[in-house]
C-alpha cells in the first residue's frame, strides 16, 4: 500500500503523529511538520479487506516517518478497528496512544488547515460518533482551541429505535419524533400502511417502554426523521438516501417559493418538526426544516461566538455535504460578522478525520499534557 497523497499545512505540527481514523470512509494520515502524509481512502471498516488495506497503510506511513512517530491517534470509540489497530500499533511502538473525540476531531480538521489552535466555534453535524458521555453525539456546538475544548450544545436527543437500525430505516426515526413530540398514538397511523401493523406498534411500544431505545443527538438522524414522516424515505438503500431525498423535495419547492421560520428557533427541533407537519406539500414542510434547522444552529454559533470572545465559526461533519444548509447558516453567520472556515481538503466528512486526530494529539503532546514516557492509553479529550 503506497502514501498517494501530501499536502502542506500553513504552520508545523509540534509533534510527529499517526493518525489511523474511525470506521467509516476510513483513511490514514501522518503528520510531519508541515507535511500531511496521506494512505488512499480504504472505505467503511466492516469488511476484512478494508480492514487489511488500513494496517497496509499504516505501514507505508511508518516507513514514510522511517519508523518513528512521537504518538498514534485514533477515534474515542474501544470497539472500531481502526483504534485496536492504533492501540497494538503504540504498543509495539513504545508511545501513547491518544483517543480524539469524533467531533472534536472534525473541528481539529480545520485547525490544522489554518495552522491554528486559536479558540474557534464549532459546529460539529454527521452521523454518529461516540460522545465523551457514552451516548451518540452528531449535532454539536463546540468551543475548540486545539486540545481544549468544551460541549456548549447539541441538538435534542432522539431516540434510536431496535438500536443501529434506525439508522437505516427513517420511519422508524420518524416514529421517535413522533413520540418524541408526545404524539406517539401517531406512529401506528402512520407507518402501518408503510411497514405493516404489527412492525408499527411493536416500534411504538418500544418508544414508550424505552426498550432498546438508545439516544442520539445527530443531525442525520433528524434529517431520516423527516425524510420518514413525510414518507420521502421508509428504508435506506445506501448511506444518507433519506437525507438527499429531503434536500432534493426542499430544493425543488424553493425554486419557485421562498419559505420563512419563526424567530424564535432554538436547538430543540421539536417545535420545528411539529410545525412542518402542520405543511400538506412534503417540499414546502422539508424546506422549512431545512430553513429552521440553518436557523437554530446560526442562532446558538452567534450566541456562543459572542461569549466565548472569538470571531470564528468552524463547520465539520459529513452533513454540510447539504448544500441547502450549508448556504442559509453561512449566510447567517456572515450577516452577523463571524468569519466561517470550512474543510478544504477531502472535505467535511469522516474522510478527513485522521487529520484532525493528529493535530490534536500533536497539540496535547506540545503542551506536556502527554506523558511520552508512558505507552498506554491516555485521553487526549475533555
Amino acid at each position: 500500500m503506497s502514501v498517494h497523497t501530501t499536502r502542506s499545512l500553513p504552520r508545523a505540527a509540534p509533534a510527529r503523529v499517526l493518525a489511523v481514523g474511525a470506521w467509516l470512509k476510513n483513511t490514514a494520515c501522518l503528520l510531519d511538520g508541515d507535511t500531511v502524509h496521506w494512505s488512499p481512502l480504504h472505505g467503511d471498516l466492516g469488511t476484512p479487506e478494508a480492514c487489511l488495506a488500513l494496517e497496509a497503510s499504516v505501514e507505508a506511513l511508518l516507513r514514510a516517518a522511517g519508523g518513528r512517530v512521537d504518538a498514534v491517534a485514533h477515534d474515542l470509540h474501544p470497539d472500531f478497528e481502526s483504534t485496536r489497530l492504533a492501540q497494538a500499533l503504540a504498543a509495539r511502538l513504545g508511545v501513547p496512544a491518544l483517543p480524539v473525540q469524533h467531533h472534536h476531531a472534525h473541528i481539529g480538521v480545520v485547525q490544522a488547515e489554518q495552522g491554528s489552535v486559536a479558540p474557534v466555534i464549532g459546529l460539529a453535524l454527521d452521523g454518529v460518533g461516540l460522545g465523551t458521555d457514552g451516548n451518540a453525539w452528531g449535532g454539536e456546538v463546540l468551543r475548540v482551541a486545539g486540545t481544549d475544548w468544551q460541549r456548549l450544545g447539541h441538538l435534542t436527543p432522539l431516540a434510536l429505535p431496535g438500536g443501529d437500525v434506525a439508522a437505516r430505516e427513517p420511519w422508524r426515526m420518524g416514529a421517535a419524533a413522533l413520540h418524541a413530540l408526545g404524539r406517539g398514538e401517531e406512529i401506528v397511523p402512520c407507518f402501518a400502511p408503510v411497514v405493516g401493523e404489527r412492525l408499527a406498534e411493536g416500534v411504538r411500544m418500544m418508544l414508550e417502554r424505552g426498550l432498546n431505545c438508545p439516544t442520539t443527538t445527530s443531525t442525520g438522524r433528524w434529517f431520516d426523521a423527516m425524510a420518514g414522516l413525510l414518507r420521502l424515505s421508509v428504508r435506506q438503500a445506501a448511506e444518507a438516501q433519506a437525507a438527499i431525498a429531503l434536500e432534493r423535495a426542499a430544493t425543488d419547492w424553493l425554486e419557485s417559493h421562498a419559505v420563512t421560520v419563526p424567530g424564535n428557533v432554538a436547538l430543540d427541533l421539536r417545535p420545528l418538526v411539529s410545525q412542518c407537519l402542520e405543511r400538506a406539500d412534503p417540499g414546502e414542510a422539508a424546506a422549512r426544516f431545512h430553513a429552521g434547522l440553518a436557523d437554530s444552529l446560526a442562532r446558538a454559533s452567534i450566541a456562543a461566538a459572542r461569549i466565548a470572545d472569538t470571531p470564528t465559526v468552524v463547520l465539520g461533519g459529513g452533513c454540510f455535504y447539504n448544500r441547502l444548509l450549508t448556504r442559509r447558516l453561512v449566510a447567517a453567520l456572515d450577516a452577523a460578522g463571524l468569519q466561517v472556515q470550512q474543510p478544504q481538503g477531502p472535505g467535511p466528512g469522516d474522510a478527513g478525520l485522521a487529520l484532525g486526530q493528529a493535530w490534536i494529539a500533536a497539540d496535547a503532546l506540545a503542551r506536556g499534557l502527554i506523558d511520552t514516557t508512558r505507552t498506554e492509553e491516555i485521553a487526549a479529550c475533555a
